[in-house]
């Protein structure tokens, strides 16, 4: 799909302010997502007793060409782009979906009506749910309006192609837009909602897009005015100055040239060790994190075996998916993380399908209590992949709240030769991460879902974006907590959540006592160059400066004034 990008209005210079995400800087015309795709609105003739079989057929072939547009997409992403695209691929494919259009169907509605019907009952029962439910709303509108296109030959709606790279104005995008998006057109990448660990912005991350969330005013930029955007500020400059505006992408351009030397391993300035890891889903993730120098994987997500699916994948198809990742770090660290289902990425065979608050219900090691042979035959799979690879990876569970949690999956993965830990996303788990330890081997913590459950704020909700900065003081403090449990007890502590992405936080969270952060593919360079330029002094400097603020941005003023000198 192409895009003609309309002459520049003209426009004061006007700087807005938003939540940085992804460092970086572009320049050029300002595009937006393409209209909207026309719904029906009105119900039509009702469709034949005869010819309601075959309308059924036409609504399933249109779900289906759906499905497989997002499933090849998938196939080509990696990282949490192919889980997204994976997840709604699943949802055009939602039997239950299906079947409540099929149901219109049958008392004569026509299909398209009958999509957008059928998408409304769901749509209304997430967002009665509330919580991360209410976070697919916007998921399935996505998938509807894809297949209401698909069955009434409009185009595929989504963000532009544009005929020359532009920068993409949004209020939000759906997940699967985001993942979708072309470095080469997109340059960069701003929203007027969404926070540090919404979808959009873990997506951009992974791109290595220029990316400020949360802009107010972005709604008064038209399409087709010049922009800059400054994802090391958090600053979205409408008809910025020509010179000064190229001086910036040029300065940009220039650090990440310079990135372009880091070999690893990751160290500060005078020789503090700290491991810069990668987060990744697939073979072909953990292989582009080799390309990119990173020293090892601290965050394996093995849902991708599992997402879409109507029934569990054999020990045997696991095993060989986790021996790709293994195999391609061989003597080298990789943290598996066990199936972290529920809440917002259910499964139809492991999750209760009617949750009054799935955030704080079966999600995680919680799964296990309603099937433990899911976890077991989990950790047959990864023991299976080691012994193929000669490895022996790291296995942490996720949503562990409690030491008899922690006790109970240890000895699990003991037995099977594997070394035991767990990611500390609840507030509980890090207030008793020391007892946590004389259990397990290590720690991870998920600064994404610890942020929500510390601050009570659901981490992709736009309008608490702020509460789920990962540079919340009171989150730090959290952080702080568990890495001294860690150097306590003589064993390492690690983050794996967004925060481990953002080079300058990183560069506090070693001052925490942090010994590896793991990140996305794209960020490992960033991360590593920036803890090279300081000391382990400086660190420990910025993290008590950052501990003594009120708040997110006081807090990155303070790192950012200590780690500049």
């Amino acid at each position: 799909m192409s895009s003609t990008v309309s002459p520049p209005a003209t426009l004061g210079p006007a700087v807005l302010t938003g939540t940085p995400v992804v460092p970086g800087a572009a320049v050029g015309p300002a595009v937006r997502p393409t209209g909207a795709v026309r719904l029906p609105d009105e119900p039509g003739a009702a469709i034949p007793e005869d010819r309601r079989e075959a309308e059924k057929a036409r609504y399933g072939a249109a779900a289906e060409a759906v499905a497989e547009r997002l499933t090849a997409r998938a196939a080509a992403a990696t990282g949490v782009s192919a889980e997204v695209l994976s997840t709604t691929a699943g949802i055009a494919r939602d039997r239950a979906l299906r079947s409540a259009a099929e149901q219109r169907i049958d008392g004569g509605t026509p299909a398209p009506v009958a999509a957008v019907e059928a998408a409304a009952q769901f749509m209304d029962m997430f967002a009665a749910l509330g919580g991360l439910m209410a976070e697919r709303v916007p998921d399935v509108r996505d998938v509807r309006d894809r297949i209401v296109a698909e069955l009434t030959g409009q185009g595929e709606p989504g963000v532009p192609a544009p005929d020359i790279p532009s920068v993409l104005l949004a209020d939000d995008l759906a997940p699967a837009d985001t993942a979708g998006l072309d470095p080469a057109r997109i340059l960069g990448l701003a929203t007027r909602l969404g926070g540090t660990t919404s979808h959009t912005a873990i997506i951009a991350r992974q791109l290595g897009l220029p990316c400020v969330v949360g802009v107010g005013g972005l709604d008064d930029v038209p399409a087709g005015a010049t922009v800059l955007i400054d994802g090391e500020q958090g600053t979205v400059t409408v008809d910025p100055d020509p010179g000064e505006a190229q001086e910036r992408v040029a300065a940009a351009r220039v650090a990440i040239e310079a990135l372009a030397g880091y070999r690893g391993p990751g160290a500060t300035r005078d020789g503090h060790v700290v491991q810069v890891l990668a987060n990744v889903q697939d073979g072909a993730g953990a292989r582009a994190a080799v390309a990119a120098h990173a020293e090892g994987v601290g965050l394996f997500r093995t849902e991708l075996a599992f997402l879409g699916r109507p029934e569990e994948p054999s020990v045997e198809e696991q095993a060989a998916g986790y021996a790709e990742v293994l195999a391609a770090f061989p003597g080298r660290k990789v943290v598996v993380r066990t199936l972290d289902a529920g809440s917002d990425k259910p499964l139809a065979f492991a999750t209760p399908p009617d949750e009054a608050n799935p955030a704080l219900g079966v999600r995680g090691l919680r799964v296990a209590r309603r099937d433990p042979g899911l976890l077991e035959r989990q950790l047959d799979a990864v023991a299976e992949a080691a012994e193929r690879t000669g490895s022996t990876p790291w296995v942490m569970a996720p949503m562990v709240a409690t030491v008899p949690e922690a006790a109970g999956f240890a000895s699990a993965v003991r037995a099977r030769g594997l070394v035991p830990g767990v990611m500390i996303e609840v507030p509980s788990a890090a207030l008793h991460a020391e007892r946590l330890l004389a259990h397990v081997d290590f720690l991870s913590i998920g600064t994404n879902d610890l942020s929500q459950y510390a601050l009570a704020a659901d981490r992709l909700s736009a309008d608490l974006a702020e509460l789920t900065d990962p540079w919340q003081p009171a989150l730090l403090e959290l952080v702080a907590l568990t890495a001294a449990a860690g150097r306590r007890a003589g064993k390492p502590v690690g983050v794996c959540g967004e925060a481990a992405a953002d080079p300058l936080l990183g560069c506090v969270l070693v001052g925490l006592g942090i010994s590896s952060l793991s990140c996305a593919t794209s960020a490992v360079a960033r991360v590593g160059a920036r803890l090279s330029t300081v000391d382990r002094s400086a660190c420990e400097r910025a993290a008590e400066a950052a501990l003594a603020t009120d708040d997110p941005q006081a807090a990155r003023a303070a790192a950012r004034t200590i780690l500049a000198g």
